[in-house]
């Protein structure tokens, strides 16, 4: 029975642990303290699910050439309740994506506010949000 024990115990811990890992803390990966940026192009991909959603996003750099671009979001719960659905982005669509870039100097972003081509906002910005 003990042997049984540490084995439960142990795969317990494994799991709590993937869950933990999974999940990130904003000040780890991102940088507030530098200026907001604005990324603008064609959405190729929108997953709303936990713990995060991820837009990705092919833009065009100084060049010209297309470069991609992540932008992660909120979880679906906080997303609904500041407006956005399932189907708020789809492949194709033009936006422009403001947010906080990623520590490591990547293409990699936390989403403050999107907006359409046309400058009409998706939903509500991360810090305009009523705090529930």
């Amino acid at each position: 029975m003990n042997t049984l024990r540490r084995l439960s115990f142990s795969l317990m811990a494994l799991a709590f642990a993937g869950a933990v890992s999974a999940h990130h803390s904003f000040a780890v990966f991102f940088d507030d303290a530098k200026s907001l940026v604005t990324v603008r192009g064609t959405v190729t991909g929108f997953e709303f699910k936990n713990p995060h959603g991820l837009i990705r996003i092919t833009a065009r750099d100084a060049s010209g050439a297309e470069v991609p671009w992540k932008a992660e979001t909120n979880s679906p719960s906080i997303l609904e309740r500041r407006g956005w659905t399932r189907t708020s982005l789809k492949a194709g669509d033009e936006i422009a994506v403001e947010g906080w870039l990623a520590r490591d100097g990547s293409r990699y972003l936390r989403m403050r506010k999107v907006t359409r081509a046309d400058g009409t906002p998706i939903g509500v910005p991360f810090d305009q949000a009523e705090q529930k």
